[in-house]
């Protein structure tokens, strides 16, 4: 947690026990079809998953860190922590009005997204395949590339 202000990391480390997002790291060539980047529904070049919709974007304020939901200071974010095998507290995770979910690193930097609707994949703020998400929308794991998960800093 280096890099934090000393109170915001006390108040994530204080908290990692309420998380709900375990990050582990994948070996693509294991994923089954359906999850991995040659599906189409997962492909990085469908409209639907590019960083230039208007629900994906880093433009769309509701994704930018600097929005209330979205700072690392929101206490409902410490309810959403993505952390690490150890209990490591790497970000935590927002969903945005459009449905969009956004994974953020603890100092609030957007590192990837999951967009509304038609996949399960994670794709990095520039639209490369980053991973996917594993479980149900309120009890999921995030299963990421080995550069996707080095974008968090850890």
């Amino acid at each position: 947690m280096r890099g934090l202000p000393p109170a915001i990391a006390l108040f994530l480390a204080a908290t990692a026990v309420h998380a709900d997002a375990p990050l582990i790291v994948l070996d693509q060539t294991r994923l089954p079809f359906d999850l991995g980047p040659g599906h189409p529904s997962n492909n990085p070049a469908s409209p639907a998953n590019s960083p230039h919709a208007a629900w994906n974007s880093s433009g769309n304020t509701a994704n930018a860190g600097t929005t209330w939901q979205n700072r690392p200071g929101n206490p409902d974010n410490a309810q959403r922590l993505i952390i690490t095998a150890d209990g490591g507290v790497l970000g935590y995770y927002a969903t945005n009005p459009g449905g969009v979910l956004n994974l953020f690193d603890v100092t609030g930097r957007r590192i990837a997204y999951r967009p509304a609707g038609g996949t399960r994949s994670l794709f990095t703020v520039t639209g490369q395949w980053c991973g996917t998400v594993d479980g149900g929308r309120a009890d999921f794991v995030l299963a990421v590339t080995p550069a996707c998960a080095a974008r968090f800093g850890r």
